[in-house]
Protein backbone atom coordinates (compact mmCIF):
# COMPACT_ATOMS: atom_id res chain seq x y z
CA UNK A 1 0.00 0.00 0.00
CA UNK A 2 1.09 3.35 -1.03
CA UNK A 3 2.29 5.77 2.17
CA UNK A 4 0.66 8.95 2.93
CA UNK A 5 4.13 10.44 1.31
CA UNK A 6 3.74 8.44 -2.14
CA UNK A 7 0.03 9.47 -2.10
CA UNK A 8 0.49 13.18 -1.24
CA UNK A 9 3.25 13.25 -4.10
CA UNK A 10 0.98 11.48 -6.68
CA UNK A 11 -1.76 14.07 -5.67
CA UNK A 12 0.42 16.73 -6.43
CA UNK A 13 1.53 15.30 -9.90
CA UNK A 14 -1.79 14.73 -10.75
CA UNK A 15 -3.13 18.49 -9.79
CA UNK A 16 -0.01 19.74 -11.76
CA UNK A 17 -1.40 17.82 -15.09
CA UNK A 18 -4.83 18.85 -14.61
CA UNK A 19 -3.43 22.85 -13.99
CA UNK A 20 -1.04 22.45 -17.21
CA UNK A 21 -3.96 21.14 -19.56
CA UNK A 22 -7.04 23.27 -18.39
CA UNK A 23 -5.18 26.57 -17.26
CA UNK A 24 -1.77 26.67 -19.52
CA UNK A 25 -3.89 24.58 -22.43
CA UNK A 26 -0.74 22.41 -22.88
CA UNK A 27 -0.82 20.36 -25.93
CA UNK A 28 -1.14 16.54 -24.75
CA UNK A 29 2.35 15.89 -26.21
CA UNK A 30 3.54 18.89 -23.62
CA UNK A 31 1.78 17.34 -21.37
CA UNK A 32 2.75 13.70 -21.40
CA UNK A 33 6.75 14.95 -21.76
CA UNK A 34 6.54 16.98 -18.94
CA UNK A 35 4.65 14.69 -16.59
CA UNK A 36 7.04 12.18 -17.88
CA UNK A 37 10.09 14.55 -17.22
CA UNK A 38 8.76 15.00 -13.39
CA UNK A 39 8.26 11.78 -12.20
CA UNK A 40 11.55 10.83 -13.36
CA UNK A 41 13.04 13.50 -11.21
CA UNK A 42 10.58 11.89 -8.26
CA UNK A 43 11.58 8.81 -8.63
CA UNK A 44 15.61 10.18 -8.24
CA UNK A 45 14.34 12.31 -5.43
CA UNK A 46 13.46 9.22 -3.44
CA UNK A 47 11.06 8.53 -0.76
CA UNK A 48 11.18 11.70 1.25
CA UNK A 49 8.13 13.38 -0.46
CA UNK A 50 8.24 16.88 -1.89
CA UNK A 51 9.32 18.83 1.47
CA UNK A 52 12.55 17.19 1.26
CA UNK A 53 13.85 18.05 -1.90
CA UNK A 54 16.60 20.79 -1.70
CA UNK A 55 18.63 22.27 -4.12
CA UNK A 56 20.98 19.47 -3.50
CA UNK A 57 18.82 17.39 -5.00
CA UNK A 58 18.22 18.99 -7.89
CA UNK A 59 22.29 19.50 -8.51
CA UNK A 60 23.29 15.36 -7.91
CA UNK A 61 19.69 14.75 -10.85
CA UNK A 62 21.49 17.40 -13.08
CA UNK A 63 25.00 15.96 -12.14
CA UNK A 64 23.41 12.29 -13.46
CA UNK A 65 22.05 13.83 -16.38
CA UNK A 66 25.24 15.23 -17.55
CA UNK A 67 26.54 13.92 -20.48
CA UNK A 68 23.65 11.02 -20.06
CA UNK A 69 21.16 13.29 -22.32
CA UNK A 70 21.54 16.27 -24.40
CA UNK A 71 21.85 19.60 -23.23
CA UNK A 72 18.63 20.39 -24.96
CA UNK A 73 17.19 17.32 -23.05
CA UNK A 74 18.05 18.44 -19.65
CA UNK A 75 17.11 21.76 -20.01
CA UNK A 76 13.46 20.71 -21.12
CA UNK A 77 13.46 18.76 -18.26
CA UNK A 78 14.59 21.00 -15.80
CA UNK A 79 11.98 23.69 -17.14
CA UNK A 80 9.54 20.45 -16.17
CA UNK A 81 10.26 20.15 -12.60
CA UNK A 82 10.93 24.00 -12.41
CA UNK A 83 7.76 24.79 -13.63
CA UNK A 84 5.77 21.67 -10.96
CA UNK A 85 7.48 23.37 -7.77
CA UNK A 86 6.54 26.72 -9.19
CA UNK A 87 2.97 25.39 -8.98
CA UNK A 88 3.32 23.19 -5.96
CA UNK A 89 4.96 26.70 -3.85
CA UNK A 90 1.90 28.62 -5.34
CA UNK A 91 -0.83 26.06 -3.95
CA UNK A 92 1.21 25.78 -0.55
CA UNK A 93 1.76 22.07 -1.22
CA UNK A 94 5.97 22.66 -0.24
CA UNK A 95 7.07 25.84 1.93
CA UNK A 96 9.71 26.93 -0.49
CA UNK A 97 10.81 26.16 -4.29
CA UNK A 98 13.93 24.41 -4.36
CA UNK A 99 14.87 25.15 -8.01
CA UNK A 100 15.33 29.12 -6.82
CA UNK A 101 18.90 29.79 -7.82
CA UNK A 102 19.69 26.77 -10.18
CA UNK A 103 20.92 27.53 -13.38
CA UNK A 104 19.54 26.50 -16.35
CA UNK A 105 22.19 24.63 -19.08
CA UNK A 106 23.35 26.70 -21.55
CA UNK A 107 21.90 25.53 -25.02
CA UNK A 108 23.20 26.72 -28.32
CA UNK A 109 20.49 26.82 -30.32
CA UNK A 110 20.76 26.31 -33.99
CA UNK A 111 19.65 28.77 -36.44
CA UNK A 112 16.49 28.16 -38.16
CA UNK A 113 16.54 26.53 -41.33
CA UNK A 114 14.81 28.36 -44.40
CA UNK A 115 14.64 28.68 -48.24
CA UNK A 116 15.97 31.55 -50.37
CA UNK A 117 13.85 33.37 -52.47
CA UNK A 118 15.01 31.29 -55.91
CA UNK A 119 14.17 28.06 -53.39
CA UNK A 120 10.72 29.05 -52.34
CA UNK A 121 9.79 30.16 -55.95
CA UNK A 122 10.64 26.89 -57.10
CA UNK A 123 8.73 25.28 -54.28
CA UNK A 124 5.88 26.75 -55.05
CA UNK A 125 5.57 26.21 -58.60
CA UNK A 126 6.03 22.47 -58.33
CA UNK A 127 1.82 22.00 -57.48
CA UNK A 128 0.87 22.55 -61.07
CA UNK A 129 -2.24 20.39 -62.10
CA UNK A 130 -5.96 21.18 -61.47
CA UNK A 131 -7.12 18.28 -59.71
CA UNK A 132 -8.32 18.72 -55.58
CA UNK A 133 -5.71 17.59 -54.10
CA UNK A 134 -3.24 19.91 -55.81
CA UNK A 135 -5.34 22.56 -55.60
CA UNK A 136 -5.00 21.44 -52.04
CA UNK A 137 -1.16 21.16 -51.85
CA UNK A 138 -0.68 24.38 -53.45
CA UNK A 139 -3.12 26.36 -50.97
CA UNK A 140 -1.12 24.61 -47.92
CA UNK A 141 2.50 25.94 -49.08
CA UNK A 142 1.27 29.27 -50.05
CA UNK A 143 -0.29 29.89 -47.12
CA UNK A 144 2.56 28.68 -44.61
CA UNK A 145 4.88 30.76 -46.41
CA UNK A 146 2.77 33.55 -46.65
CA UNK A 147 1.06 33.73 -43.14
CA UNK A 148 4.24 31.54 -41.29
CA UNK A 149 1.60 29.63 -39.53
CA UNK A 150 2.53 26.63 -37.23
CA UNK A 151 1.60 23.00 -38.70
CA UNK A 152 -0.95 23.06 -35.90
CA UNK A 153 -2.29 26.40 -36.50
CA UNK A 154 -2.41 24.97 -40.26
CA UNK A 155 -4.06 21.85 -39.56
CA UNK A 156 -6.41 23.51 -37.08
CA UNK A 157 -7.73 25.90 -39.40
CA UNK A 158 -11.50 26.02 -39.79
CA UNK A 159 -13.31 28.00 -43.06
CA UNK A 160 -15.10 30.54 -40.70
CA UNK A 161 -11.72 31.87 -39.67
CA UNK A 162 -10.13 32.77 -43.04
CA UNK A 163 -11.66 36.43 -44.45
CA UNK A 164 -10.62 36.24 -47.69
CA UNK A 165 -12.58 40.06 -47.75
CA UNK A 166 -10.15 41.32 -45.55
CA UNK A 167 -6.92 39.33 -46.34
CA UNK A 168 -6.54 38.00 -42.48
CA UNK A 169 -6.57 34.75 -41.27
CA UNK A 170 -7.81 34.26 -36.94
CA UNK A 171 -5.71 31.40 -35.70
CA UNK A 172 -5.31 29.81 -32.07
CA UNK A 173 -1.69 29.78 -31.43
CA UNK A 174 0.33 27.88 -28.38
CA UNK A 175 -1.99 28.31 -25.41
CA UNK A 176 -5.10 28.82 -27.28
CA UNK A 177 -3.89 32.31 -27.84
CA UNK A 178 -5.50 33.70 -30.63
CA UNK A 179 -4.30 36.13 -33.31
CA UNK A 180 -4.73 37.73 -36.82
CA UNK A 181 -2.25 37.84 -39.49
CA UNK A 182 -2.87 38.75 -42.91
CA UNK A 183 -2.51 36.30 -46.03
CA UNK A 184 -0.86 37.36 -49.22
CA UNK A 185 -2.55 37.99 -52.75
CA UNK A 186 -1.31 34.54 -54.40
CA UNK A 187 -2.28 32.72 -50.93
CA UNK A 188 -5.51 33.96 -51.13
CA UNK A 189 -5.53 32.89 -54.79
CA UNK A 190 -4.68 29.17 -54.51
CA UNK A 191 -7.39 29.22 -51.29
CA UNK A 192 -10.14 30.31 -53.23
CA UNK A 193 -9.61 27.80 -56.22
CA UNK A 194 -8.94 25.14 -53.75
CA UNK A 195 -12.55 26.08 -52.13
CA UNK A 196 -14.30 26.17 -55.76
CA UNK A 197 -12.88 22.30 -56.10
CA UNK A 198 -14.18 21.55 -52.74
CA UNK A 199 -17.90 23.16 -53.24
CA UNK A 200 -17.67 21.51 -57.03
CA UNK A 201 -16.86 17.83 -55.28
CA UNK A 202 -19.32 18.22 -52.55
CA UNK A 203 -17.29 18.57 -49.83
CA UNK A 204 -18.26 21.29 -46.90
CA UNK A 205 -16.34 24.93 -48.36
CA UNK A 206 -17.65 27.49 -45.98
CA UNK A 207 -17.72 25.36 -42.35
CA UNK A 208 -15.10 22.98 -40.77
CA UNK A 209 -11.68 22.21 -41.55
CA UNK A 210 -9.90 23.57 -44.39
CA UNK A 211 -7.55 21.48 -45.14
CA UNK A 212 -9.06 17.46 -45.80
CA UNK A 213 -7.51 14.15 -46.68
CA UNK A 214 -9.14 12.31 -49.35
CA UNK A 215 -11.03 10.57 -46.56
CA UNK A 216 -12.40 14.26 -45.64
CA UNK A 217 -11.47 14.36 -42.55
CA UNK A 218 -8.95 17.27 -40.84
CA UNK A 219 -5.10 16.88 -42.22
CA UNK A 220 -2.38 15.78 -39.72
CA UNK A 221 0.74 17.89 -39.30
CA UNK A 222 2.14 13.97 -39.92
CA UNK A 223 0.22 14.25 -43.50
CA UNK A 224 1.33 17.63 -44.10
CA UNK A 225 4.90 17.23 -43.57
CA UNK A 226 4.98 13.74 -46.06
CA UNK A 227 3.23 15.96 -48.55
CA UNK A 228 5.87 19.21 -47.94
CA UNK A 229 9.13 16.38 -48.38
CA UNK A 230 7.31 15.07 -51.48
CA UNK A 231 7.43 18.72 -53.02
CA UNK A 232 10.46 19.84 -52.12
CA UNK A 233 12.33 16.84 -53.51
CA UNK A 234 10.46 17.62 -56.69
CA UNK A 235 11.46 21.08 -56.73
CA UNK A 236 15.19 19.95 -56.14
CA UNK A 237 15.88 21.73 -53.19
CA UNK A 238 19.07 20.69 -51.39
CA UNK A 239 17.77 22.24 -48.19
CA UNK A 240 15.59 19.91 -46.15
CA UNK A 241 12.78 22.22 -45.77
CA UNK A 242 10.00 20.76 -43.14
CA UNK A 243 7.12 22.96 -42.80
CA UNK A 244 8.39 24.79 -40.37
CA UNK A 245 11.08 25.55 -42.14
CA UNK A 246 8.24 27.55 -43.83
CA UNK A 247 7.82 29.54 -40.89
CA UNK A 248 11.35 30.60 -40.09
CA UNK A 249 11.91 31.54 -43.91
CA UNK A 250 8.56 33.92 -43.95
CA UNK A 251 10.45 35.27 -40.83
CA UNK A 252 13.85 35.44 -42.51
CA UNK A 253 12.42 37.18 -45.94
CA UNK A 254 10.03 39.90 -43.58
CA UNK A 255 13.66 41.07 -41.50
CA UNK A 256 15.43 41.09 -44.78
CA UNK A 257 12.47 43.18 -46.54
CA UNK A 258 12.90 45.89 -43.37
CA UNK A 259 10.22 44.73 -41.17
CA UNK A 260 10.30 45.21 -37.58
CA UNK A 261 11.32 42.98 -35.31
CA UNK A 262 8.15 43.75 -33.05
CA UNK A 263 5.63 43.53 -36.17
CA UNK A 264 7.44 39.70 -36.95
CA UNK A 265 6.54 38.82 -33.37
CA UNK A 266 3.26 40.00 -33.03
CA UNK A 267 2.61 37.73 -36.77
CA UNK A 268 4.48 34.94 -35.51
CA UNK A 269 2.87 35.11 -31.83
CA UNK A 270 6.21 34.72 -30.01
CA UNK A 271 5.32 35.27 -26.24
CA UNK A 272 8.63 36.70 -25.97
CA UNK A 273 10.85 39.38 -28.51
CA UNK A 274 13.93 36.81 -27.38
CA UNK A 275 12.65 33.83 -29.31
CA UNK A 276 12.21 35.94 -32.81
CA UNK A 277 15.90 37.34 -32.23
CA UNK A 278 16.91 34.41 -33.92
CA UNK A 279 16.42 35.70 -37.31
CA UNK A 280 18.50 38.92 -36.51
CA UNK A 281 21.37 36.24 -36.72
CA UNK A 282 19.92 34.67 -39.69
CA UNK A 283 20.04 37.98 -41.60
CA UNK A 284 23.45 38.82 -39.96
CA UNK A 285 24.75 35.99 -41.71
CA UNK A 286 23.47 36.71 -44.69
CA UNK A 287 25.09 40.14 -44.87
CA UNK A 288 28.16 39.01 -43.33
CA UNK A 289 28.68 36.35 -46.58
CA UNK A 290 27.74 39.14 -49.10
CA UNK A 291 30.30 41.34 -47.14
CA UNK A 292 32.90 38.57 -47.77
CA UNK A 293 32.39 37.65 -51.17
CA UNK A 294 32.00 41.34 -52.41
CA UNK A 295 34.80 43.57 -50.23
CA UNK A 296 38.24 43.45 -51.51
CA UNK A 297 39.81 43.17 -48.14
CA UNK A 298 37.36 41.00 -46.07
Amino acid sequence: MPTRTARVTAEAVDAFATYLSVERHASPHTLRAYLADVRQFLEVAGAGGLAAVGPDTLRHWLRMLDGAAERSSVARKLAAVRGFFRFCTRTRRVPRDPTVGIATPKVRRPLPTHLSLDEIDRLLSVPRDDSLLVRRDRAMLELLYSSGLRVSELTGLDWERLDAESGAVRVLGKGRKERVVPVGRPALRALESYRTGCAAAGLPATRGPVFRNRAGTRLTSRSVARLMARYVAASGTPTRATPHALRHTFATHLLGGGADLRAIQELLGHASLSTTQRYTHVDLRRLMDAYDRAHPRA
